[in-house]
């Protein structure tokens, strides 16, 4: 599937517009997640921004960790973020960077914010420091401790940093303006102290930059010409501006790269909202925590690593981003056109195969034991250059449950008692007898071939009205089909702000359902990753729990397409 072609968008607009003014000499943005957990589908929407928007502009992206909470950070989402972002098919051209090798900058700007007297350090406990805060109605109040004198400060700053005062007992404050209307311009927390561990800088340091801090000085530092971020940091721009103009990086300087920058400029979009799907880093930890599912790439999960375990490509997810663009508006996708994009891509290039996932025996009275027929089948309709594959067929075969009725409805094409059907690419075959066992459960069902009427033969044009699937009983594969459901039972947004006990309420019980079937042997050759449509069944790929003797297939998306644009 071809990645739909970008259409211009707003962002686009005002980084053309910058370079025509001269504003910078060459597009550079950055991609900056933090290592506290794997990217999600959520994620892509920045992840296709930023690295999207440098290549139209044949300019640079970087990489960058944002990882300035050591509490929640580790190595494992640092490999793991790399490994989604490849697999996106994006690479970082600007280089490889993290917050914490900019934390000997960070102090030493935040000596010179306190000896400037943009920064003090504060002994409020963090009870009062949100008292004195003030509301979005009602201004905050100065702390006692904002007029200490310049050099007490720095001196605590300093102490601070030795690790002298346990957590919580101080933080370095910006003294911007405790009446602003922006509940961010409220002398904002610039560093706290914090005896955690780091994961790249070890127990080298006790206090830690605040993200509100460090990012933009990452982004300044790097030469980033245009900070693309989503919606929520609206509010945080003015803070975000405040921190690279005090700096000093608004006069124009050199970057890393040696590239003339005048300071970053943040643009802010529509973070992405997909119904009944999970989108809070918080709560999908919980899920992996509490075993809610078995791992952060269960295929249920939204998280990408579990969307490419699934059998989603990055072509299908991009394209998916491409259609929901850009905007400064919040609103919900369906999660119909996630699929619907997955659908469409795996249409076009997954072979067909043939798999019953509830297996209804049928034995056929008319055709020896020992006799076999070799049916070539196509492997994709549209797509000769795909090939053939030979198909078995024999006097035992497996058709799915769900093809059967005894006492069907008047419109039931299917199979019925003296009914008849087609086997897809092989006979027509009519019911004779429905035979059961003790407990009046259906065992199997006798049926007659009619010998003329084998696909491809002149006997073919006699016209039924259905046509099933079907499995040779003598060489089926069994087969784990896995079906997956989205993890929230209703259309709600799960964010941070909800209840735990609510979120925990609103999961979908029946979010995997386990099939045990049959497939062709094409099956056997396969490896994990392999995506197959089951003909009238769904597309499904091929699961690494897959072994010699339980071959497991996760089913991506049904074959109905639920999306109405």
């Amino acid at each position: 599937m071809d990645i739909e072609k970008p259409r211009s968008n707003f962002i686009w607009d005002a980084v053309e517009q910058d370079l025509a003014l001269g504003v910078c000499e060459i597009v550079h943005t950055r991609f900056p997640p933090e290592p506290n957990g794997y990217l999600h589908i959520g994620h892509c929407k920045a992840l296709v921004t930023d690295f999207g928007t440098a290549e139209k502009f044949g300019g640079l992206c970087n990489l960058r960790f944002d990882d300035t909470n050591p509490a929640k950070e580790d190595t494992e989402y640092v490999d793991a973020i790399m490994e989604d972002i490849r697999w996106m098919g994006f690479n970082w051209n600007g280089g490889l960077y993290y917050a914490s090798e900019y934390y000997q900058q960070c102090y030493d700007i935040a000596e010179d914010f306190i000896k400037r007297d943009l920064a003090y350090v504060d002994e409020l406990s963090p009870d009062e420091m949100r008292e004195y805060r003030g509301t979005l109605t009602q201004p905050g109040k100065n702390s006692p401790w904002r007029d200490r004198p310049v050099e007490e400060s720095l001196n605590l700053f300093r102490r601070m940093r030795q690790g002298e005062f346990p957590e919580g007992r101080m933080v370095l404050r910006a003294k911007i303006d405790m009446a602003s209307p922006n509940m961010n311009m409220r002398d904002p927390a610039m560093y706290r102290i914090s005896f955690q561990e780091h994961h790249r800088t070890g127990k080298k340091w006790c206090i830690y930059p605040m993200y509100d801090y460090a990012h933009p000085l990452g982004d300044a530092i790097e030469g980033i010409t245009h900070s693309l971020c989503s919606l929520e940091f609206e509010d945080h721009r003015p803070l975000y501006d405040w921190v690279v103009e005090n700096a000093g990086y608004r006069v124009p300087h050199k970057d890393l790269l040696g590239h003339l920058s005048s300071g970053p400029r943040q643009i802010e979009f529509a973070r992405l909202n997909i119904t009944r799907t999970i989108m809070s880093k918080r709560y999908l930890r919980r899920l992996v925590e509490e075993k809610y599912v078995t791992g952060w790439d269960d295929p249920r999960m939204p998280t990408l690593t579990a969307l490419r375990r699934r059998g989603f490509s990055p072509a299908a997810i991009r394209n998916f981003i491409e259609l929901v663009g850009l905007s400064k508006a919040d609103s919900v996708v369906d999660y119909a056109l996630l699929e619907h994009c997955v659908r469409d891509d795996l249409g076009s290039r997954a072979p067909r195969i043939m798999a019953v996932l509830h297996p209804l025996r049928v034995v056929l009275s008319n055709w020896d034991q020992s006799k076999q027929d070799i049916l070539p089948m196509e492997n994709h309709p549209e797509h000769p250059e795909m090939g053939m594959r030979n198909v078995k067929f024999t006097k035992e075969l497996w058709i799915d449950a769900d093809d059967f009725m005894e006492d069907p409805p008047k419109k039931f094409f299917r199979l019925k008692p003296q009914g008849e059907v087609r086997l897809k690419g092989a006979y027509i075959i009519k019911c004779d007898e429905v035979v059961k066992d003790a407990r009046g459960s259906i065992s199997h069902l006798v049926c007659s071939v009619d010998l003329d009427s084998r696909s491809g033969s002149p006997g073919a044009d006699r016209k039924v009205k259905g046509t099933l699937q079907w499995v040779s009983a003598e060489e089926a594969v069994p087969l784990e089909a896995r079906l997956y459901e989205p993890l929230l039972k209703d259309d709600d947004e799960i964010s941070e702000d909800t209840d735990r006990k609510d979120f925990i309420s609103r999961l979908n019980k029946d979010s995997l359902t386990v099939e045990h079937g049959y497939a062709e042997p094409a099956v056997l050759d396969s490896t994990v990753g392999d995506t197959f449509q089951f003909l009238r069944v769904g597309y499904f790929c091929k699961d690494k729990d897959s072994t010699d003797s339980n071959i497991v297939f996760n089913r991506v998306v049904s074959l109905k397409d639920s999306y109405r644009p």
